[in-house]
């Protein structure tokens, strides 16, 4: 769903066809206990459905099916999540629909692959590609993230498939198809953590916040007003910068820390070395000073936090009646 959002948002005419057996979507059911039960969608369904019509239709009634496929005469694209061999038996397999579009460009999103019936949960790709092995601590042990970050990722890289796609049909009207898979587009996107282990045999452990390559780099510091603050030192400059900032001078000059190979072997030590002083100032003036001087930091926020300081109402949608919705990235000028 998160994908057809995304052409919603540009401005394209969406249509989500729903299971009206089942009565749509079920995330449409998948509402917070503060929500209101009497609403036909949940907070959850607006933040991937944004915008779009809505037909609910029974896929083996013939009559039904058919305005669905008086509807794919005339598409660009049509995005499926069938599991295998159910688009055959719907008759809206690839093959059989290109005869009835031929430039259609027809986008498949599979769980574990196109061979695969298994069901997935973003939890259980979470669980099956080394992020919740990852993610946490030795004391919490596993965990997972607190959004369905592999269905976002695996969107992101099927939306860009259908991109450039478009961008080949417009220069040659031809249609094709496309498959990405959650299991795939998850180990394409361990980014870093997979070529630490493909290049160096370094099986990434849960550390928490903190970096394998880079100190200090996700240690968590308590200010004087009881705030959180973390920081991304990236290169010995900014790790100048920090210790001028709050008065560690002498650290730039001292062989266990000056540099980041070092820093990385020694982060225990500095962590108590820089946490002694950090504590002494207030999070608003350590952030502000740290933001005038480039030394990457951010002070720890809650979801509500977030909107309550946000400035930019243009990443908040709305729906028809005024309502606050979902989130958005784009800002397009022409």
């Amino acid at each position: 769903p998160a994908v057809g959002m995304f052409f919603a948002e540009l401005g394209a005419n969406v249509i989500k066809i729903e299971n009206k057996n089942t009565n749509g979507d079920v995330t449409r059911t998948w509402k917070l206990a503060s929500e209101d039960a009497n609403t036909p969608s949940s907070a959850y369904f607006n933040s991937v459905n944004y915008n779009k019509q809505h037909l609910f239709i029974d896929l083996t009634n013939d009559t039904e099916k058919s305005q669905v496929l008086e509807l794919i005469k005339t598409a660009d694209i049509l995005i499926s999540n069938y599991k295998p061999g159910d688009d055959v038996k719907l008759g809206l397999d690839y093959d059989t629909i290109k005869k009835i579009n031929p430039t259609i460009i027809y986008a498949h999103l599979s769980g574990f692959g196109n061979n695969s019936k298994r069901t997935a949960f973003d939890l259980v790709l979470q669980a099956e590609t080394g992020f919740m092995y990852m993610n946490g601590t030795k004391e919490s042990g596993p965990l997972k993230m607190p959004v369905a970050l592999i269905d976002v990722l695996a969107a992101h890289q099927l939306k860009e498939a259908i991109l450039v796609a478009l961008i080949q049909k417009l220069k040659t009207n031809q249609g094709c198809k496309i498959a990405v898979s959650l299991y795939d587009a998850a180990v394409a996107s361990l980014a870093n953590q997979a070529s630490n282990w493909l290049n160096a045999n370094h099986n990434p452990e849960a550390i928490g916040s903190l970096h394998p390559n880079i100190a200090p780099y996700g240690e968590l510091f308590n200010t004087a007003d009881d705030k959180k603050i973390v920081l991304a030192i990236g290169n010995d400059k900014q790790f100048k910068k920090l210790c001028e900032l709050i008065h560690l001078n002498q650290l730039v000059e001292n062989p266990l820390f000056s540099t980041n190979t070092n820093r990385v072997k020694n982060r225990k030590e500095l962590f108590k070395l820089l946490e002694s002083k950090i504590s002494d100032f207030t999070s608003n003036d350590l952030i502000q000073q740290f933001i005038k001087n480039d030394v990457p930091a951010g002070i720890i926020k809650s979801v509500k936090e977030v909107f309550e300081q946000t400035e930019n109402e243009a990443l908040i949608l709305t729906d028809e009646n005024g309502k606050r919705v979902k989130t958005t990235a784009f800002d397009i000028q022409f």
